[in-house]
Parts: C-alpha cells; sequence; structure tokens
C-alpha cells in the first residue's frame, strides 16, 4: 500500500470552491484515517541514537564565514518594504532555498504602508538666528537609497511654535512640567525615547495634551549622534485597511478614511531627531528649569524645559498607499507527522540597511536552511514539517506575519506545534530569550549543546547563569515582532531570542555591515552561536517522539501571577476563581507530565504506542489555545491571549493578564463598586482560561 499524506501546502493555497470544498473533505477524512491507522516505516531520524547524530552534524557544520557571506549580501542597499530593493532581497531570499532544493513558496498581500514626500525642521533662537537641521545621516540621500528621517503612519501636517522638553513622555512626565507650571499646549514637544513607551503612544499622549507635533530623539552612542531612528506610530498589527482577515487579492478591505482605520493613527505629526540636533534644542531651552528626577540623564549644559524660548519650523508631509508585500517560504516536509508543523521566522524588510535589524536573523535563517539541506543529504528526513518563514513588512506593524497568520488561522489553530521567531539576531554580547513557559525546560537543555560564543570553554547554558545566576527567560507579551500574531492571535507556543539587549544604531543607517564587523560580531560567533540554538530547538520540536514541552513551568508562572495580583489589590476582588483554576491546571501539567515520561521509556513501535504518543502530543501542542478567548480583550478583539498580550495602559507594572491589567487602569476613573466588578469579571475571564487549558492537557470534556 502506498503512504498517502496530507500535505502542507494547505497553507499556501486559495479555498477551493463549494463543490471542491466538499469532495476534498471527504478525501481529506479517508486519507486521515490511514494516516493514523497505517503504521509507517521510522525514518532514521526518530530512533533517538540517529536523531542525536543528526544534532550533531548540525552543530558540526557552521561556518562563521558563510554566515557573514549572506549579511553582506543581504546589506548592499537598504530596502524598506514596499519598494523594488525590498522585493530584490525576497528574491535573495528564495533563489537561496531553490537552491538548497527546497521546496520554496512565496506568498504576497496588498497592504496599507506609509512613506514620506518632503519633510524640513529648522530652530530659530532668541538671538535671532536660526540653522537648518539635516534630516538624515550626513553623507546620505535619496540616491543611496536611504529613506529620510520620518515615522510611518504620521498625519502630514506643520507647526511653527515654541518647544517644550517632556522627558519620555509619560503621563508622570507630564504630571512632573504641570506642577512646574508648564503648558505645552500650542507647542512643539521634544521627547527622548525610552523606556517601555512607543513611539506612538508617546504621540498620542502629547496629543493629549495639547500639543501641536512631536520631536522624538534617541541617545546614541559616541560616534553615532547623528543617527536618525525611524519607526512607526500607529497601533496594532498586520495591515490597517484588513483587520483581522487577510489582504489578499481581491479582498474586502476598509476605506483609508474609515474611523476604524483612523483611529489606529495619531492626530498630529511627529518626526525622529538626531541625538546630535536634540542637545542643541535642550541646551537653548529656559524658562522653568529641569526636575530633579530627570538631570541624570541630560547633558550637562540643559537648564530648563521651555516653553522656548527656542522656535522650530516643522513641516511633514507623507502618503499612505497599498503595496504589494512578499513572504517566501521553505517547506521541508515531515515523513511521520507531515500534518504538524514547527516554524522558524524571521522578516526581512528593513528600514535602511538592517544589518542589525532584521538581517542578522535573516542571515542565521538562510545558514540553517542550508545546514538542514546537509542534513538531508545525510539521510535526515524529519518526523514532522519544518517552514521557515521569511517575512515582509515587519517594521510596519508586524504585517506580513500577521496577514499570513490571519489567512491561515484554522490550519495554525489545529496544526502548529510552536513558532521560533528571531529578528535582531545579534545586537551585542548576552542571550536574551523570550517564550511561553511550557518551553522554558527545552531552551535550557538546548543551550547546553551549543559553545558559548564569548567565553572559551563554555557553553551559551554555562555563560547564561553565571551573568543572571539563574536563567532568566522572559515573555512574549510586548507587541513588537512576529512572535504577536502566532502568540497573542493564535495561541502558538512561541520562543524569541537575540543576542545584546539594544544597540545604538537602532533603526538609523548606521546600522551597516561595516557597524557588525566593527562592533556588533566582528567574527561573527554570536551568529553562528544563534543559528546552532534556533535550528537545534526546530529539530527538537520537530523529530522528538514526544514535544519536549513541561507545563510545570505555565504553572510556576501562573501561581506568581497570581501572588503579584493579590499584592495589588486590596482584598475587595476574589481571587479565589483563579486559585482554584491554577490549582486544576498543576493538576493536570502534573499528570501530563507523567504520562509523557512513560510514553518516552516506551521502546514498542506498535500501532497501539503511536496513536498514544500521536493523542498525547495534540494534547501539548493545543493546550497554549486554551488561553484564548474568542471576544478577545475589551476594546482591542485581535488580542485573544488572555495570559500573554500588552495592556491597553503602557505605564502599567504588569506584563501578563493583559484584560486584568486594562481593568485595573479603567477602574480608576470608575466608582469604587462599579471598578471591583469589572476586575472581578476579567479574573473570571483569565479563570475559565486556564481551566480550558487544563482541559486541553488532560484531553477529556468529562
Amino acid at each position: 500500500m502506498g503512504q498517502h499524506l496530507p500535505n502542507p501546502t494547505t497553507l499556501f493555497t486559495s479555498r477551493p470552491s463549494s463543490a471542491c470544498t466538499f469532495l476534498s473533505l471527504l478525501v481529506i477524512c479517508i486519507l486521515g484515517f490511514y494516516t493514523l491507522h497505517y503504521v509507517h516505516p521510522a525514518p532514521s531520524s526518530s530512533n533517538p541514537q540517529t536523531a542525536l547524530r543528526f544534532r550533531r552534524i548540525f552543530l558540526s557544520h557552521s561556518t562563521n564565514a558563510t554566515v557573514a557571506s549572506y549579511l553582506r549580501a543581504l546589506t548592499l542597499h537598504p530596502h524598506l518594504a514596499g519598494t523594488p530593493p525590498s522585493l530584490d532581497t525576497a528574491h535573495f531570499v528564495r533563489a537561496h532555498f531553490m537552491g538548497l532544493g527546497l521546496d520554496t513558496r512565496s506568498v504576497h498581500y496588498n497592504s496599507l504602508l506609509s512613506y514620506p514626500l518632503r519633510s524640513s525642521l529648522s530652530a530659530h533662537f532668541s538671538n535671532g538666528s536660526h540653522v537648518d537641521i539635516p534630516l538624515t545621516e550626513p553623507g546620505l540621500s535619496a540616491e543611496n537609497g536611504v529613506v529620510g528621517a520620518y515615522h510611518a503612519y504620521s498625519p502630514s501636517g506643520s507647526a511653527h511654535a515654541k518647544v517644550v522638553f517632556a522627558n519620555h513622555g509619560t503621563d508622570e512626565d507630564y504630571r512632573a512640567l504641570a506642577e512646574l507650571g508648564v503648558n505645552v499646549t500650542g507647542c512643539v514637544v521634544l521627547v527622548k525615547r525610552g523606556g517601555d513607551l512607543p513611539r506612538g503612544e508617546a504621540v498620542g499622549k502629547a496629543e493629549q495634551n495639547g500639543a501641536l507635533a512631536v520631536l522624538l530623539y534617541t541617545e546614541g552612542g559616541d560616534g553615532f549622534k547623528k543617527g536618525f531612528e525611524r519607526g512607526l506610530v500607529r497601533s496594532g498589527a498586520g495591515d490597517p485597511l484588513t483587520p483581522g482577515w487577510a489582504g489578499v487579492d481581491g479582498a474586502e478591505r476598509l476605506d483609508p478614511e474609515d474611523p476604524e482605520v483612523l483611529k489606529r493613527f495619531p492626530k498630529i505629526p511627529s518626526m525622529p531627531l538626531s541625538a546630535e540636533a536634540a542637545e542643541l534644542l535642550l541646551a537653548t531651552l529656559g524658562s522653568s528649569p529641569v526636575p530633579d528626577q530627570w538631570r541624570a540623564s541630560l547633558p550637562a549644559g540643559v537648564r530648563g524645559v521651555g516653553p522656548g524660548p527656542t522656535v522650530v519650523n516643522f513641516t511633514y508631509q507623507g502618503e499612505k498607499k497599498v503595496v504589494a508585500i512578499h513572504n517566501v517560504f521553505a517547506v521541508i516536509r515531515g515523513a511521520e507527522e507531515p500534518d504538524r508543523y514547527v516554524l522558524l521566522g524571521n522578516h526581512r524588510d528593513a528600514w535602511t540597511y538592517g544589518a542589525v535589524d532584521p538581517n542578522s536573523g535573516t542571515a542565521a535563517l538562510l545558514d540553517i536552511a542550508r545546514r538542514y539541506d546537509l542534513l538531508m543529504r545525510s539521510g535526515w528526513i524529519p518526523r514532522r514539517t519544518i517552514i521557515l518563514c521569511s517575512w515582509d513588512a515587519e517594521e510596519f506593524g508586524m504585517v506580513g506575519s500577521t496577514e499570513w497568520v490571519e489567512q491561515n488561522l484554522a490550519n495554525l489553530g489545529s496544526k502548529a506545534v510552536a513558532y521560533l521567531n528571531v529578528d535582531c539576531a545579534v545586537q551585542g554580547p548576552g542571550l536574551f530569550v523570550r517564550a511561553t513557559p511550557q518551553l522554558d525546560n527545552l531552551i535550557v537543555e538546548v543551550t547546553k549543546k551549543v559553545k558559548d560564543p564569548d567565553s572559551e570553554g563554555a557553553t551559551v547554558y554555562e555563560t547564561w547563569m553565571a551573568a543572571n545566576r539563574s536563567i532568566d527567560i522572559q515573555r512574549l507579551s510586548a507587541l513588537d515582532s512576529d512572535f504577536a500574531p502566532f502568540v497573542q492571535h493564535a495561541g502558538v507556543p512561541s520562543i524569541d531570542m537575540y543576542y545584546g539587549r539594544d544597540f545604538p544604531v537602532y533603526h538609523t543607517a548606521f546600522d551597516a555591515y561595516d557597524w557588525m564587523v566593527n562592533f556588533g560580531d566582528p567574527l561573527f560567533q554570536r551568529h553562528v552561536a544563534v543559528a546552532g540554538i534556533w535550528g537545534l530547538l526546530a529539530l527538537h520540536l520537530a523529530d522528538d517522539s514526544i514535544l519536549p514541552f513541561n507545563f510545570l513551568s505555565y504553572v510556576d508562572q501562573l501561581k506568581h501571577y497570581k501572588d503579584v495580583l493579590s499584592s495589588l489589590l486590596d482584598g475587595s476582588v476574589s481571587l479565589h476563581p483563579l486559585t482554584t483554576a491554577i490549582q486544576e491546571f498543576a493538576y493536570a501539567a502534573k499528570d501530563v507530565e507523567h504520562e509523557a515520561q512513560r510514553l518516552r521509556d516506551v521502546q514498542s513501535t506498535s500501532e497501539l504506542v503511536l496513536l498514544k504518543k500521536r493523542a498525547l502530543n495534540d494534547r501539548l501542542m493545543l493546550a497554549e489555545r486554551g488561553f484564548l478567548d474568542s471576544d478577545g480583550l475589551e476594546g482591542r478583539q485581535w488580542f485573544k491571549h488572555l495570559v500573554y498580550a500588552p495592556s491597553s495602559d503602557l505605564e502599567s507594572k504588569l506584563f501578563f493578564f493583559p484584560g486584568v491589567a486594562d481593568a485595573i487602569f479603567q477602574a480608576k476613573r470608575m466608582s469604587g463598586r462599579e471598578g471591583q466588578a469589572k476586575i472581578q469579571h476579567e479574573i473570571w475571564r483569565v479563570a475559565r482560561a486556564i481551566q480550558r487549558a487544563a482541559s486541553s492537557l488532560r484531553g477529556e470534556i468529562f
């Protein structure tokens, strides 16, 4: 009997007609029966010893020079999403995958992106002099292909007004100005990027306080004070014209003037400013003195916050237009469970050259593809399907990844094992990892197998432990990279990782190959380490007979979150529903861990054992979906995950239970009883989500 298996290309094809749909469903049911009941010959990668050999081969075939050559090729030209050079990088990645003989796919979407047309900024001083401030890095212009300094989705506008410095532009900062008697109404606000406040929120808060426009600057390191941090100032993820569905050819699209679209964009214009230009303005401000709590992070000569006497003349004109963006994929089809997907993703588009952000990650992804091809030539076939994903337009709000997730939500919801994201693979020294908690143990084990790039004779794990005194894995609540649609919308277990916490050339034209060679990773050893960890994680997830998930870590996290909530709330709200749900989840996690260990110890490959492993893996894979709520967060329905998603109160210290965090923020403006009821309702919603996850782990409905 031939081996009939479902094809992973269903993720990349259009919807069939209704008649074909019925026939397709009938065929899928028949094929599914044979898939589950036919005992397939186990390929060599399913044997633990052989799998270990393949992993060693994978690690041993890394070459620093190869990764460096990929990065060099990717960063020859700036490649802003939606432009011809960006399409060239898509062709480069596609050609690389095809050259390795991998099953290569491309998917395009039509999305609303934003570009500058013209802008100008001049400063006028009290002595009658003025200076025109350049709006791109020195020596660069449109002829170089470098886009001028701008904020994507900023409205066009102009202002001729006094400057006020508002520190980071938080509510607390505006309160500090008010205490000094400083009113920013009718002024241009100068804000220093910092903390966790996104650009769009900084602009929105300035707007709420009456400002006419906003200038945002980032402190550049020595030698990089002339850099401009480009970025977006909109809210949400994905194409603004297709919220919740994919922007494919012929799709429904909202009107650009639709209120649902407009609410995603700020109402006052903004632009980035270099640290050098910001210091020039700061040095000329007078009036009210700088608050003491701001002084430590400012140059010594800064005396006042304004308003004025310096006046700026600000003009920005931009355009929003629908353009084609392109995702590129390589599919390595699994032999035993081809309908289970392990996804590795990185975005490809950049504000300028993008040596760090994102092409250090793209170079690592290309090297993983090369090494996987070597494994296949050595006889390796993964148990489950691996998909390498190269996303477009992440810088405009995770557009490429979000559109694809929205298009394939049903398939991903039932078949995606995990998503492994790398954005800026290398920013500097030190490993940083974020993940959903059931993947913590796997991350620890994999880092024990990879050589540390900065410590001779040590593993990544050993250096990580020495630096943090523990394994410090953060969570995935932020809306800042392509893991967001997978976790926060689709409930897929995910990991995000990178070397170096930040870097001084972020989103500037200095983020080029030369910076990486001179500062970020001169020998490309960190690139090799990231590729090793990333590829090895995927090999475990694709080949282990029992998925390497451990939900006891999740239990510990949920208990900690409940304790933090308990310390924040005054006892007027009951946490009993949460306590009960977490206990139920803990019982399920312990039971499933014991079951997994028993099945790992079973040597038999009988049909019954294979079916038991398949059923257990499904429960492990689908438990994360239990944390989703179909209604989503109040006022932000796209966010479905009730444990990990951003809070609408972006100054909140809670990075978990976003609905509860929202309710606590909203309750401040309500009567006591009404506010308590709102918080209590959100606690019940989280409790029900945890119970759903527990039920999914148990795999029972009674």
